[in-house]
């Protein structure tokens, strides 16, 4: 336990600044970094060729855009519980600015812009994060034998995801901050990825892709909550927060009553 605890302390002094080590390592984020910075050597060429008003049009589109871009980076830090929502949000912003102010200097570069996003998008994919928290990795075989064969927890509540989807990747921190919280001797915590194992959708009665990330409770090897239900629609399904995981599955009730007891 100590080595194991040893390694993580290990990780943080050798990256004091971890978020920085992610975004200049990660194609995903390095290859918008780059495109967004070839910005400036887009506007220094076209100061030198654009008529004097067109370069003081430019610059107040500039500051106006800069501004909005604030004060929606600053909503969207607010609202977002989830480290990846707030970049994948703010990213989305930065590409329709740049996209709005391309189109002043020329609507050549605004399609070599747009067409850099599509390159991206197609060929990276923003990381899921990492950590498991209190929760289980399992495989569907795996599932079904702590439901079946019985575990020490007469609860799981299971995750299943699959980190292809955009949805995925910016709500999968939210189930293991919770399992950290309510992970106990009665209620327990996994991961399902069907994106590995497709099949486990059609045997849990999940509707891809609308449905994913999909959260079922189990009591002894049955189920007796899920989100999002049956009847959603893909248009009607919720949006995940920690606050509807926690009311949907009573999980502050749980954790009261298993503490009471």
């Amino acid at each position: 336990m100590e080595a194991a605890s040893a390694a993580p302390a290990a990780d943080k002094r050798r990256h004091p600044f971890p978020w920085l080590n992610l975004m200049a390592t990660e194609p995903f984020y390095l290859l918008h970094f780059l495109l967004f910075f070839s910005y400036l050597g887009a506007r220094s060429s076209a100061s030198q060729t654009l008529s004097a008003d067109l370069v003081d049009r430019l610059f107040r589109r500039e500051i106006q855009a800069i501004l909005a871009f604030v004060v929606l980076v600053a909503v969207k830090m607010v609202k977002e519980e989830t480290w990846e929502a707030f970049v994948a949000n703010t990213l989305l912003y930065a590409k329709g600015f740049l996209l709005a102010i391309a189109l002043v200097i020329d609507y050549h570069l605004a399609l070599c812009y747009l067409l850099g996003f599509l390159v991206i998008s197609i060929i990276t994919q923003q990381p899921p994060y990492d950590g498991l928290g209190d929760c289980s990795q399992l495989t569907p075989l795996q599932l079904e034998s702590l439901l079946t064969e019985g575990s020490t927890s007469r609860f799981w509540l299971v995750e299943f995801r699959a980190l292809c989807s955009s949805t995925c990747v910016q709500k999968c921190r939210i189930f293991p901050d919770l399992s950290v919280i309510y992970s106990n001797k009665n209620i327990s915590f996994g991961v399902v990825d069907i994106g590995h194992f497709p099949n486990a959708a059609e045997k849990f009665g999940i509707s891809l892709p609308g449905q994913i990330p999909t959260y079922i409770l189990f009591d002894n090897a049955v189920e007796v909550a899920r989100l999002p239900e049956f009847s959603y629609t893909e248009a009607s399904v919720p949006t995940i927060s920690k606050k509807l995981l926690c009311q949907h599955f009573e999980l502050d009730r749980r954790l009261i009553q298993y503490v009471s007891e």
